[in-house]
């Protein structure tokens, strides 16, 4: 019997970034969710009966920026990892339980990444 997937959301104003994330995710088995910006992203969020592991965003989203996202987040879910995929990622501060990976990232990354989250959460 296997364990049930992880679930994570991907926020990503980039369709094609978040469909080749969403399919790169999908192929390492794990659930996935998008949203093409913050506001649809909380409504996951606020939705309690929905599991989700693991919010990976984009920091530059247009309106609520990704760190703004994640403030949020965490007042809905305290505990919820989030990784920030971010063009700039040497220069971002972020808080406990909380990762960055740089863009352009390879599959490879973004699977150890992601893994290794879900594995400390």
């Amino acid at each position: 019997m296997s364990a049930t997937p992880s679930t994570i959301l991907v926020v990503e104003d980039d369709a094609i970034v978040r469909m080749l994330i969403v399919d790169v995710l999908q192929e390492l088995e794990f659930s996935v969710l998008e949203a093409d910006g913050s506001e649809r992203a909380l409504e996951l969020l606020e939705d309690t009966a929905r599991n989700i592991d693991l919010l990976m965003t984009d920091v530059g989203l247009p309106g609520m920026d990704g760190r703004t996202l994640a403030a949020k987040a965490r007042e809905l879910r305290q505990t919820l990892p989030v990784l920030f995929a971010s063009g700039y990622a040497e220069t971002l501060e972020i808080a406990e339980g909380m990762a960055v990976i740089g863009k352009p990232f390879s599959i490879d990354q973004l699977r150890a990444k992601v893994k290794s989250m879900l594995i400390n959460a």
